[in-house]
Formats: C-alpha cells, sequence, structure tokens
C-alpha cells in the first residue's frame, strides 16, 4: 500500500514511538523508510547584537543532537527488520523542511510524533505536527505522546 515512509525525528521517546509505527508498516507493505532530523539553522533571527557567535554555537550543538537522534532511530529500525536510511537537512522551518524530505524522497506516507502540547506551552512553542499535517499533500500519519498537560 505505500512504498516509502518518511518520519521525522526529534530526539524525543515520541519520535521513536513514531519510528516504531513506520517499521511495522515497512514490514507489513515492504515499505522504503527514511528519517529526516530538520535543523533550523535560524531560530534566532533578529535577537541580540550577538546573533552571529551564538550562531555557529548553536549549529554546532543542534548538528551533534541531530546526528545523535537519527542514529538512534536507524538503529531502532534496524532492531525491528527494516533497513532505513536517514539524513539531516537544514531550513527555515521545521516543518517547511519535512514536506520537502517528503516530496525530495518520493514519500507516499509520513509517519510522525505529536508532543501533545495544550495550552499556553502549545501556543509558545507551536505545534510542528499540525503544521505539516495542514500542509501535507500525502497521508500524514500523527503517533500521539503522553499529554502534556
Amino acid at each position: 500500500m505505500f512504498k516509502h515512509i518518511l518520519v521525522p525525528v526529534d530526539g524525543s521517546d515520541t519520535a521513536l514511538a513514531a519510528v516504531d509505527k513506520a517499521a511495522a508498516l515497512a514490514n507489513a507493505f515492504g515499505s522504503a523508510v527514511s528519517i529526516v532530523y530538520v535543523i533550523d539553522p535560524y531560530p534566532f533571527t533578529g535577537v541580540g547584537a550577538d546573533f552571529a557567535y551564538g550562531q555557529d554555537q548553536y549549529l554546532g550543538a543542534a548538528t551533534a543532537e541531530a546526528n545523535s537522534s537519527v542514529q538512534v532511530a536507524t538503529e531502532r529500525a534496524a532492531a525491528l527488520g527494516v533497513q532505513a536510511t536517514s539524513r539531516v537537512i537544514e531550513s527555515h522551518t521545521v516543518w517547511r523542511g519535512i514536506l520537502e524530505a517528503a516530496e525530495n524522497t518520493g514519500a507516499d506516507l509520513l509517519v510522525m510524533g505529536s508532543h501533545g502540547r495544550r495550552g499556553l506551552e502549545k501556543l509558545v512553542l507551536g505545534s510542528v505536527t499540525q503544521s505539516v499535517i495542514s500542509r501535507a499533500k500525502i497521508t500524514t500519519m500523527v503517533v500521539r505522546g503522553e499529554v502534556q498537560e
């Protein structure tokens, strides 16, 4: 049914639950799986005079976290019998990077986690999942994490 599944990860347990679900679907349908971590290289645009210095530190830390996250997710998929490819990409917004990765890989299914944030936390932090599902042109499965009160 699905030929290529894209799983965006962020290093969270919820993202690993999405990897588990994607692996189960890949095993059932014989699908290829791609894992992607999207780094927003400009999260602090326009904040403070020391932006360039902070940018280098941020990108170094973000890249290290991204590489670790895709490695853990790829190993998790392998343990479940799925040989996934993985990439770390940069995009000005995470949701946009996920949609671009879906298009570039030819994915026909997105499987992604949602942290279940509510109230002020959701308002302040936003929802990458909500942004993706409201714009995605392919089927999107949301794996819910624990609801954050």
